[in-house]
């Protein structure tokens, strides 16, 4: 069994309030969940009106299949248009 976590960090300079930023981290969130059956969610960063931490898990028995789900997820967090990636860090176990 490998479990791979994705750490991602964000900037949301469109973000102009806490509630603006928690609406477009729900969609995306919830998108990643429902399109690639991952865990994800803000691990840091919740009160910062233009910048967040995202945390993705996934379980598999292959790592890689686990580093081909992240990757993806990466590749689907870069199209989002209301967010720039400032770092990621992936790690398999």
């Amino acid at each position: 069994m490998v479990v791979g976590v994705l750490h991602i960090q964000l900037s949301l300079p469109g973000a102009g309030s806490l509630k603006d930023k928690r609406r477009l981290l729900t969609s995306l969130l919830d998108r990643l969940h429902n399109r690639f059956n991952v865990a994800a969610a803000e691990v840091d960063q919740q009160d910062v009106w233009r910048r967040a931490e995202l945390a993705v898990a996934c379980v598999s028995s292959e790592g890689r299949h686990a580093n081909q789900i992240l990757t993806s997820v990466m590749a689907e967090v870069e199209r989002a248009n209301d967010l720039v990636v400032v770092g990621y860090e992936m790690e398999l176990r």
